[in-house]
């Protein structure tokens, strides 16, 4: 990105801290995920999230060949694991511990909540796809503090 609006754009989007989500997939036997701070709720009845993947992200064709995702929210300490799935051409999972959920969506051990979603509708969004989700199970705890994102790097929230 070398135009110097969307780059203040970025700047100026960058002031509005943000939760931290690896968002995960299977297909077939593959595993999928990626880092995402584009993660929100969108309505409780139904229960609908949604999340915005980069149509260059490296696990793309795996999110538009799948049915179902999930949520993984992250903790502060868990920066280094935002930052491995936020990292291109590495095995993201080589070391992660992690569980099959209920939809067969990789959850990851330590995240304070979990949301296993149904794609329910992709809506096109510039250079992103924004999926919405049915959450189908969730599940919240351990006690903990989320990891946030604020102009550019990991921050601190207080309770």
């Amino acid at each position: 990105m070398t135009d110097p609006a969307a780059l203040r754009l970025r700047e100026a989007l960058g002031n509005f801290v943000t939760g931290v989500t690896v968002v995960t997939t299977r297909h077939g036997d593959e595993l999928h995920g990626l880092t995402a701070n584009s993660f929100t709720s969108v309505s409780l009845d139904p229960p609908l999230v949604l999340f915005s993947l980069s149509r260059t992200a490296d696990c793309f064709d795996a999110f538009e060949r799948s049915d179902y995702f999930a949520i993984n929210v992250l903790q502060s300490d868990q920066e280094a694991l935002s930052n491995r799935f936020a990292t291109k051409d590495i095995d993201k999972w080589s070391g992660v511990r992690w569980r099959p959920g209920h939809l067969d969506c990789p959850l990851l051990d330590g995240a304070i909540a979990t949301f296993e979603c149904r794609v329910t509708t992709r809506h096109e969004g510039g250079d992103h796809i924004i999926y919405v989700g049915e959450v189908l199970r969730f599940d919240h705890g351990p006690d903990g503090e989320p990891l946030a994102f604020f102009r550019g790097r990991y921050t601190a929230v207080s309770a």
